[in-house]
Parts: C-alpha cells; sequence; structure tokens
C-alpha cells in the first residue's frame, strides 16, 4: 500500500472514531446521529454542483448503497442506544472487513496474499474477542446489533468501493449517496416514531451537525478515495484500526473502563496494522 494512502486512511480512522464518540456522549442519539447524517450536506453539495456526474454505470451501485447504508444507520443507532462506544464499535468495525474480504475472495474474484489475509484475521480477531467476557442478556443484543452493523459496514464498503471505481469519481460519488441518504433519513427514522428531527436538530444538535458531519464527511471520503487505489478488504481493515482511538475517547471522554480484554485486542490489532505495512 502506497504511504500516502496508509497515513491518509489511518487519519480517516482517527476522524471516524471521533464523531462516533461525538454520538456516543449525546444524550439523545438519533438527534446525534442524524446531525451528523445531515451535517455532510454542505460539503456534499458543494461537491455535486463543483464536479461532473458520476457515470451511468455507477448509478445501480449508488442505489444499492442508499439502501445499506440507512440499514447500518438503523442498527448503528439501535446498538449506541444500548451499549458502550467501546464495546459497540469495537465488533461492529471488526465484522466489517471480514465481511467485505468474504465477498471480495468469494464474489469478486479477488486474490490477497496470504500474509495479508491474516493480517486482517488478526485485526478482525481482535476487535471482536470484546465480546467474549460478557453473558448477559443485554449484551448479547448489544452484539446482535453490533454484529449486524458490522455486516451492513462490510456491504457498503464493497459497494461504494467498485461504485466509486466505475463512476470515474470517487468523491461525486459518495457525495451523491450523502445528499440522497440525507433526503431518506428523517422519513426512516419516522418508523422509529421519531419526529421534528431538524427542529430537534437546530436546537440540540447545531455542534455536532458542523463538526460531526464534516469529520464524517473527509472520513469516508477518503476511505472511498483509498478504495480506488489499492484492494477493498486491506484499506477496510486498516480503517478499522479506528478501534484504537475509540476506546481512547471511550475511556478519557466517556469514562468507560478499559479492561484486560480490551488491552488484549490493542495489541491484535497493532500486530495486524503492521502486518498490513509490511506485506
Amino acid at each position: 500500500m502506497d504511504n500516502t494512502v496508509f497515513i491518509l486512511v489511518l487519519i480517516a480512522a482517527i476522524t471516524h472514531a471521533t464523531w462516533n464518540g461525538m454520538v456516543k456522549k449525546h444524550s439523545d442519539k438519533v438527534i446525534a446521529l442524524s446531525g451528523v447524517i445531515l451535517g455532510r450536506l454542505p460539503l456534499a453539495l458543494t461537491a455535486i454542483i463543483i464536479l461532473p456526474l458520476p457515470t451511468f454505470e455507477s448509478i445501480p451501485y449508488l442505489i444499492v448503497s442508499i439502501i445499506i447504508h440507512q440499514a447500518y444507520q438503523w442498527y448503528l443507532l439501535s446498538a449506541y442506544e444500548l451499549g458502550d462506544l467501546t464495546k459497540v464499535y469495537p465488533i461492529a468495525r471488526g465484522t466489517g472487513p471480514l465481511v467485505a474480504t468474504i465477498i471480495s475472495i468469494l464474489f469478486l474474484g479477488l486474490v490477497l496474499d496470504n500474509f495479508i489475509i491474516l493480517s486482517i484475521l488478526i485485526i478482525c480477531l481482535g476487535i471482536i474477542f470484546l465480546s467474549l467476557f460478557d453473558k448477559s442478556k443485554k449484551n448479547s443484543k448489544i452484539i446482535q446489533y453490533s454484529l449486524l452493523t458490522g455486516l451492513w459496514i462490510g456491504l457498503y464498503s464493497v459497494i461504494d468501493g467498485y461504485g466509486a471505481r466505475v463512476s470515474l469519481s470517487a468523491i461525486s460519488f459518495i457525495s451523491w449517496v450523502f445528499v440522497i441518504n440525507a433526503l431518506l433519513h428523517t422519513f426512516v427514522m419516522r418508523l422509529k416514531d421519531e419526529k421534528n428531527i431538524i427542529q430537534r436538530l437546530a436546537k440540540y444538535g447545531k455542534k455536532i451537525f458542523i463538526f460531526g458531519g464534516s469529520l464524517d464527511y473527509f472520513t469516508y471520503i477518503t476511505v472511498v478515495w483509498a478504495f480506488t487505489k489499492a484492494p477493498i478488504p486491506i484499506v477496510g481493515a486498516l480503517r478499522e484500526t479506528s478501534i484504537l482511538f475509540s476506546i481512547l475517547i471511550g475511556y478519557f471522554f466517556l469514562k468507560e473502563k478499559i479492561t484486560p480484554a480490551k488491552i488484549f485486542s490493542i495489541i491484535l490489532i497493532l500486530a495486524g496494522v503492521i502486518g498490513l505495512k509490511l506485506f
């Protein structure tokens, strides 16, 4: 992987953990997540005005991506309403690259070096390891929602990666996804019986709209661009090093506990990242 791609994806990992921490810290998770989703609009709208339209070939990818992002947001919100950042985030983000790798190998004909596959699996193992030390009923629900969130992460990683490639402009492609996704979001939230999203956001979510939305836009534009420069599973796995930063955010800013299991997970994740860079 090129050094520039490697560094930018790591920066994106930090910003991704940051906006997730903002969502988890907010007292109203619906407004917090809505703030991020709608907060991407100013930059996304600017991009689609300036940049050319995505190619016709990328439209099916764009439609499927929008549907998958709705499902991802639904389960992410459900998971954060129940569990800690340092529980939900690792399981969800760890499942994503594993799903993307399986899809890419089985259905898309991608061939990866054995050491790359091992590195991806080590990262996933380190992240999923967190789910093994809590047997409560609440934990089983948290794991269920987190795993389903990870499933959608893996699916949209593959779809967006290939869609960005055929669109000829990763920024234009994902900006259109973000704009249409934002328009659909408030309607989807009605299914959770959440009303007056815009009014509530204007009153209680201005900061996360401005900062969270901008951070997420930068994060995903960077990652989708990286998908066009390196194999999708490798980029996806490297991106999930954001778990390291989420654990720090959870500990220092959300006052969540750091356990030996989490420390062991960090060691495994670092080993996997080093493997990605070396091989």
